[in-house]
């Protein structure tokens, strides 16, 4: 168990937390999510003593190994065997654990014949999953996992979240998936206007929290702004009068006393759509056999037949290293094929996203210069609006690529993409430096795109969100599938999955009729609606019966003012007996409020978890 109290730090003038506490507990897996920017990992390097706090305390117990996913790539063995046998624990019996070093690279993507490789022999990306290995297989009581997926493809992304569902220990997550982070974490924790906020349970759960206390907070605000300003004025009537002096002292110790709630700040979010080029064929790309090999005897495209109509989403999946990037450079005209054809409509316009592409700018120009750049008649206040639109706003956009973060740059890519109409967008893994609510965003502007989409990802959350049609590398072949990522999955799955326990055996007896789990779904959505619906009446009628009064108790005491100058003091007793009445009946109504909230939010959990016991039972 970690005990975090009262941490603070700030960068300059620049705060990131205030005032955070939290305890990680005994078997908790925690998500940690977060804009970018706003400090999961400068957290992660404070749990693990690399950078120091302004203020608070971190409390580990003695003992307690904290293992952490290290960039810093350091090998002492012969093989990736051998290095990861290293840091298998130390066993009381002095019995062979190989085999466990041999399922964890083989679940990470290595072959048999990887096992005896050197460690320097890999590529950058599968020596970081040799370490990944070497942090699973060493089993510290707590896990700091910060973007794991990153270097992974889908299949071990798959093999990944298994593992880690069965975890024991503690573990910490950041991941831009939140699928991913959902199907590994008891916990979702959000790092949200330098304070820390954790519940257990989903993301979209924390989130809904968070909307529902900023909705009362501002409210709350708006109340005490408006009983501060009647103080205020009574004040300012009564300043000067003797006979009232000491009700107006009384009122001003009262304000003083009373700590002002600030205005919440504006969270800006990406809000953009791809401009669309009009297309009336039939085809925008047609390939015909095609086949691509960088070594003579060794394809990693053979005979692939693929149409691309005008409103498709394709999604290209497949472990890394089988093509998936070359046939996107393939289609985008970037290579030239070794065999067969690739035909493209005389009206086809692309947009290209891919990591070459963010390689390609110009580091020494800033945002707005490397916008324009792009934009056919170099419009400044058309860029400006780009920038605007990737949260580069006002000086922002003055700012150079080189100082950028890796997300910053994805963004100025993005905006890119935005300058030029097109019915083609090739997106090569374009979330890969984004945060949660930025891939929202960009999912949101794909499926409302009025062209075609072909995407490179090993996210199953975007390929669940968007793809109606796959090119799968898999099995040393690439083959088009039609259909849904979930039919994939039912119907055809991942080779191998069934043998490394990631992909669950079919159990046609356990399994429920689609037809059935499908009519259960909706007559649980109806239940909830019945349940839930007079509750959400309740709690707005409460709400406008609160704010009913408090005009009443406005009017009443603008009323009361006038009454007392008159000096009718009978119409000032009553009015006085109103407010108070009015008073009381609001406090009630604020604690009606608030078990009504409590409940509903019950009876949504309850839902959500019967929800959820249906939608396994469908991907089962």
């Amino acid at each position: 168990m970690i005990q975090i109290n009262g941490l603070s730090k700030s960068y300059g003038q620049q705060p990131l937390f205030q005032d955070v506490t939290f305890t990680i507990n005994p078997g908790e897996r925690i998500g940690l999510v977060g804009r970018n920017g706003h400090g999961k990992t400068t957290l992660f390097r404070m749990i693990l003593d690399q950078e120091h706090a302004d203020e608070g305390t971190i409390f580990i117990p003695r003992g307690y190994r904290i293992g952490h996913l290290s960039q810093h790539l350091r090998f002492t063995e012969p093989s990736a065997l051998q290095e990861c046998i290293l840091s298998l624990p130390p066993t009381e019996d002095g019995r062979d654990e190989t085999y466990k070093a041999e399922k964890v690279l083989m679940g990470l993507g290595f072959s048999g014949e990887d096992f005896s490789r050197r460690p320097s022999e890999f590529s950058g990306g599968y020596q970081i999953r040799l370490n990944l290995a070497k942090l699973l297989l060493s089993e510290p009581d707590l896990l700091l996992l910060d973007e794991p997926t990153n270097y992974l493809d889908i299949t071990s992304t798959r093999w990944l979240g298994q593992f880690l569902r069965n975890w024991k220990g503690e573990m910490m997550i950041i991941t831009h998936d939140r699928d991913f982070m959902n199907s590994v974490s008891t916990h979702t924790m959000a790092i949200h206007r330098c304070r820390v906020r954790k519940i257990e349970g989903s993301t979209q759960k924390l989130y809904d929290q968070i909307l529902i206390d900023e909705e009362v907070y501002e409210k709350t605000r708006i109340n005490d702004e408006k009983k501060r300003q009647e103080t205020e004025a009574f004040i300012a009537r009564f300043r000067a009068q003797a006979t009232k002096a000491k009700a107006v002292q009384s009122k001003i110790k009262a304000l003083n006393k009373r700590e002002r709630m600030e205005s919440l700040a504006d969270i800006k979010d990406l809000d953009f759509r791809f401009n669309a080029a009009p297309f009336t064929g039939k085809l925008l790309i047609e390939t015909r056999d095609l086949s691509f090999s960088y070594h003579p005897g060794d394809p990693l495209i053979s005979g692939l037949n693929l149409h691309v109509g005008g409103n498709d989403r394709i999604a290209i999946i497949g472990p890394n290293g089988r093509g998936k990037t070359t046939l996107l450079n393939l289609l985008a005209g970037e290579l030239a094929p070794s065999q067969g054809h690739i035909i493209h409509h005389p009206s086809l316009k692309t947009a290209y996203f891919g990591q070459t592409n963010i390689q390609r700018l110009d580091l020494q120009k800033t945002v707005e210069e490397e916008i324009m750049d792009s934009h056919p008649d170099r419009n400044r206040r058309a860029a400006r609006s780009i920038c605007g639109l990737m949260m580069f706003e006002g000086d922002s956009a003055l700012k150079k690529l080189s100082v950028l973060s890796g997300g910053e740059r994805s963004r100025v890519l993005l905006g890119k993409l935005l300058v030029s109409p097109a019915n083609l967008l090739l997106l090569d893994e374009p979330t890969n430096h984004l945060d949660m609510e930025s891939i929202d965003s960009l999912i949101e502007a794909i499926n409302v795109f009025e062209g075609s989409v072909i995407i490179v990802t090993h996210s199953e959350m975007i390929l669940h969100a968007m793809a109606t049609r796959l090119v799968v590398f898999d099995d040393g072949k690439t083959r088009v599938f039609d259909g849904t990522y979930q039919e994939f999955l039912d119907s055809v799955g991942w080779k191998g999955e069934a043998e490394n326990g990631t992909r669950k055996p079919a159990q046609p007896e356990r399994q429920a009729p689609r037809k059935e789990l499908k009519k259960l779904r909706a007559e649980l959505i109806q239940e909830k609606s019945r349940a839930i619906t007079p509750l959400q009446k309740k709690i707005a009628e409460t709400e406008e019966r609160i704010i009913g009064l408090e005009e009443r108790v406005s009017a009443d005491r603008e009323a009361l003012v006038a009454a007392s100058e008159k000096g009718d003091w009978q119409e000032s007793s009553r009015l006085g007996r109103s407010v108070e009445e009015s008073q009381e009946e609001i406090n009630e109504l604020f604690q009606m409020l608030e078990e009504l909230t409590e409940k509903l939010q019950e009876k949504e959990k309850e839902f959500e978890k019967r929800l959820e016991e249906i939608t396994c039972l469908q991907q089962t």
